[in-house]
């Protein structure tokens, strides 16, 4: 039960189980992540990255609603903080991190190990007080590898390209590189929300078309990934190149 204190003893139980309500939905998440590793099992990818999908809309809402509610004021008991990294972990991480490992895209050789590493580093990232910066940009590779592995998935490189790619990422990690928080990062932020929609869009089509939605859908998903990764270093360089 939670402590009530005296400067929230008048909050009405309505706007407590409303705030409470906000931590289920962020709750919510992790079943969903179940969800999606029960049909990375059986092996239907496409369902996989779909149920994912639905956990990032419900990790990209919650927090606006629980900042309108005042639930960290309403419920000082529960940390939104420590449940949003919990649920955030098993499906930017570890649901993803399965999927590399058991696809077959990578080396057979390679796919446990790189796979530990993905859930390793992951976890070391997570928990990585410095992994934002002031102005909201993520420090290094911000662990997004339900991203990586849509991109694994889409592209179906030789083994040997997937496994190097997937072990460079593991130590851009730990790079001191600055990449684009879609949502909070303000410098362009509608040209990226607006990429960001056509990019859901896009993607939706990939898994209805089962990975095969055409050169096109293909090259415009890589450029938008590429402008998330790289167009914080890409102004920065012109930036310095113009001085």
């Amino acid at each position: 039960m939670d402590q009530i204190n005296p400067g929230t003893s008048s909050i009405s139980p309505l706007r407590r189980r409303a705030a409470f309500g906000v931590h289920i939905l962020t709750a919510l998440g992790a079943g969903l992540a179940l969800v999606a590793l029960l049909e990375a099992v059986r092996e239907h990818w496409a369902a996989m990255f779909a149920w994912l999908g639905v956990a990032l809309i419900v990790d990209a809402t919650d927090g606006p609603i629980a900042r309108r509610l005042d639930v960290a004021q309403l419920l000082p008991n529960w940390s939104g903080d420590t449940l949003d990294l919990v649920v955030d972990f098993v499906t930017y991480v570890f649901v993803p991190a399965y999927a590399i490992a058991a696809s077959g895209l990578l080396l057979p050789v390679a796919a446990p190990i790189l796979g530990a590493g993905v859930a390793i580093s992951g976890a070391i990232y997570f928990a990585d007080r410095r992994m934002k910066t002031d102005d909201n940009h993520f420090r290094g590779f911000p662990a997004l590898w339900n991203a990586a592995a849509f991109y694994l998935f889409l592209l179906q490189m030789r083994p040997l390209f997937s496994s190097l790619a997937v072990a460079l990422l593991i130590i851009m990690t730990f790079v001191p590189m600055r990449v684009l928080h879609p949502m909070r990062v303000v410098r362009l932020r509608l040209l990226t929300l607006s990429l960001l929609a056509i990019w859901s869009g896009l993607a939706i089509l990939a898994l209805l078309d089962d990975f095969n939605p055409g050169l096109p859908v293909t090259l415009a998903l890589c450029a938008i990934g590429a402008y998330i990764l790289g167009s914080d270093a890409a102004i920065r360089l012109v930036g310095a190149l113009s001085k």
